[in-house]
């Protein structure tokens, strides 16, 4: 293997890595003034011109007479070597094309512009004419951060006070105002800044943590807690020691409405706000983002799973917050499970990783119990907090009306804690009105256009809604079927037929609905959730984005609708995700000075799944869950793969399908199976029939390359898509 050299003379032939769907590196001539490995580059490819990446020395075997030239070399930090191979391995195991991994790792905009510039202040040389109370308080934090340059917001947020009083410090000379590049390093934060008191339990995982990332290698430790028990503060511990090793820190969230509170959690604890990295944050942000952190000018970065592919300079700790959600496996595009590239990340780069959860994946515990990660655990909730009382209503015993759904007893409990002037929260995992739209008259279900699915009442919308593409169309008044007029009927609930029995049930209470789509910005979600943690409702109706992290101190009550719902299907996961759920969702509840109580309404209250969750017995659960896993030789004690086929043409799509079936032979010579093809349970998708075929292996076989070689037979037409999913969480 050739050793590239530390630089690349003006001239020279090197390979060029860019992100349009060409599979390889390209050769081109170094630019005027030469260029560096890893260098970010603008580079002609036929009329356009495309971002790449020097990856390494040219490979030649053309007429070098008719090799172009980098057009230019781009003002950003070069790509690490670390990262060219966490992007490299990170393709392989995923098998994915270079380019297309690589378009993860330049995702922020404008990498090519140069700077803009904006105004920020310091203090100036100047005494005011007169003091005020607000003047102060600006004067007061410029002079405590007198290496600090402050943008009006950033100033304004900090001293409490409005932009006019500093733009007329400004006037008189007692602040400075001047211009600087918009991509300006990000505030310090502060390691020895004043943290919240540690009970004995969260300061022994704390301290355990600091010793392993001031070691400066590798390990994984999963942060095991019931809820309320304080991981943010103990892993905030970790990410103090990281800093002071002066390395970078990620902080992983499954859902962007959690920033918000987590935000002002870390500015507590460091003195300043962290770097952002989500869809909320603006393109100007994010290219500040993308650029500070290769430059070491961004300590913390919190975002959501992309936030993987930045290019940390010295990334010191990953932390996954929540690492048994399914909102870090990315189901479009390039398929990864963030959790598990955390883990490949911080090996390459001698990083620590911490996996956070009240209720772990079935993987991480294993792991965890097999010692390949450290364990820590906080059995106990923080303070005077105590766990809630989980209990059951059997549903079959209810005296409850057709097309209702809260039962008489959670009725009743309701009431009860909204005359004690506390909060209930009633949830359900459906958005929208209803699933389904059914004709009386001819009994049809008003179904996608483009996908085999029902669209879904969104009533606040005044419209349908294909969950699989996104289509919407307006609320029909006929059956699109038969004609009939006001015949159609919502069948089953959703969050907002939820919150119409709701409002008829308790008339006087205050009601506030939390779904993802009901808001127009990630900032209306955010101020929502505010309003309800000081105590802006007496009930809360929402769907998942209830149970991720939120603290809501008064509310005591929780009641899940249908606690079966995710015991349908056929899903290796079902009862996984359904324990980890409840668990997740009833802990919301009694998390301040006032105990809390959930209720799970369920019609299987002896199913093993229900049954587990109302003893608490956690570690049995998972046992018994690893035991079954173990004898079917599924993950995570096998291997699996999923293979989709997506054609206009279904019968296109099953022939190269039934061609794989009967071709596997690469498969069989490391003990592989193939099941299928068959029909996906969403067939249709946004206009393309759908085919899936299974592989299962025993763990610890090569699968990677033995797919690699199975699929580079298969011939197929411009039309026809694969793609590969590498341990597939969901089978839709």
């Amino acid at each position: 293997m050739t050793v590239p050299p530390e630089f690349y003379d003006e001239g020279a032939l090197v390979g060029v890595m860019t992100t349009q769907p060409l599979g390889r590196a390209l050769d081109y001539r170094a630019p005027e003034g030469g260029c560096y490995p890893g260098a970010f580059v603008e580079v002609p490819l036929g009329p356009r011109k495309v971002l790449g990446v020097v990856w390494g020395p040219g490979q030649g075997g053309f007429d070098l007479k008719k090799a172009r030239s980098i057009i230019r070399v781009l003002d950003v930090a070069p790509m690490r070597e670390e990262m060219q191979i966490f992007l490299t391995r990170a393709a392989d195991y995923t098998l994915t094309p270079m380019p297309a991994m690589l378009r993860l790792a330049t995702r922020a905009p404008g990498l090519g512009d140069a700077p803009s510039m904006r105004k920020v202040y310091r203090l100036g040389h100047c005494a005011p004419s007169r003091m005020t109370d607000a003047r102060a308080r600006v004067l007061e934090v410029l002079e405590a951060q007198r290496d600090q340059l402050f943008t009006l917001k950033e100033l304004t947020d900090e001293a409490g006070t409005s932009a006019s009083v500093i733009k007329g410090l400004v006037a008189q000379g007692v602040v400075a105002e001047q211009d600087t590049p918009r991509d300006l390093p990000f505030r310090r934060l502060d390691p020895a800044h004043a943290g919240k008191d540690l009970t004995e339990d969260q300061a022994r995982c704390a301290d355990a943590l600091q010793v392993s990332v001031a070691t400066c290698t590798y390990g994984t430790t999963l942060l095991r807690g019931v809820t309320g028990s304080g991981k943010t503060e103990v892993y905030l511990e970790a990410v103090a020691e990281a800093l002071r090793q002066n390395r970078q820190a990620l902080v992983l969230l499954p859902e962007i409405a959690l920033t918000a509170q987590f935000l002002t959690r870390v500015e507590a604890r460091f003195g300043a706000k962290p770097a952002e990295w989500h869809s909320g944050v603006t393109m100007t942000e994010r290219r500040r983002t993308w650029k500070m952190v290769g430059e070491g000018g961004a300590q913390l970065v919190v975002g959501a799973r992309s936030a993987l592919f930045l290019p940390y300079r010295d990334l010191g700790l990953i932390v996954v917050d929540e690492e048994h959600d399914s909102s870090y496996k990315q189901e479009e595009g390039v398929l990864y499970n963030a959790r598990d590239m955390a883990v490949l990340r911080a090996s390459i780069c001698g990083a620590q990783v911490v996996l956070a959860s009240a209720t772990p994946s079935l993987e991480t515990w294993s792991n965890a119990e097999a010692g390949k990660y450290t364990r820590l655990d906080l059995p106990a909730r923080f303070g005077a907090a105590v766990m809630p009382d989980i209990r059951a209503i059997d549903m079959r015993g209810e005296d409850l009306p057709g097309a209702r759904w809260v039962s008489p007893t959670l009725t009743r409990a309701v009431k009860t804690r909204i005359a004690r002037g506390e909060q209930a929260m009633l949830f359900i995992n459906r958005r929208g009105y209803a699933p389904v739209t059914l004709c009386r008259a001819c009994g049809n279900q008003i179904g996608c256009e483009h996908c085999d699915a029902s669209m879904v009442e969104h009533r606040f919308l005044k419209r349908l809604m294909c969950h699989q593409c996104g289509e919407t169309r307006p609320m029909p008044t006929v059956c699109p079927s038969c004609g009939a007029e006001d015949r159609l009927a919502p069948v089953g609930p959703g969050v907002e037929r939820l919150a119409e029995e709701a409002a008829e049930l308790f008339p006087e209470a205050r009601i506030a609905t939390l779904s993802s789509d009901m808001f127009g910005s990630a900032r209306a979600l955010k101020e929502q959730i505010a309003l309800i943690a000081e105590g802006g409702a007496d009930i809360i109706i929402g769907t998942q984005l209830v149970a991720k992290g939120h603290n809501f101190p008064l509310l005591t009550l929780v009641g899940v609708i249908d606690a079966d719902l995710g015991l349908q299907g056929s899903d290796l996961r079902a009862a996984e995700r359904t324990f980890q759920l409840m668990r997740q969702v009833a802990g919301r509840a009694g998390r301040a000075q006032k105990p809390g109580t959930a209720m799970l309404q369920t019609f299987q209250p002896d199913h093993p799944v229900i049954r587990a969750i109302l003893s608490g017995d956690e570690e049995g659960f998972w046992r018994a869950e690893a035991d079954g896993r173990r004898h079917a030789g599924v993950p995570p004690f096998g291997r699996m793969a999923g293979i989709i086929l997506s054609a206009p043409d279904a019968q296109e799509a099953f022939d190269l399908g039934t061609w794989l079936a009967r071709n596997d032979a690469p498969l069989r010579a490391v003990g592989a199976e193939v099941y299928g093809p068959a029909a996906a349970p969403i067939a249709r998708i946004r206009g393309r029939h759908r085919v899936r075929l299974l592989v299962k292996a025993p763990k610890g076989v090569a699968l990677q390359p033995a797919i690699a070689q199975w699929i580079a037979g298969a011939r197929s037409s411009n039309n026809l898509r694969l793609s590969v999913d590498i341990d597939p969480q969901s089978f839709y």
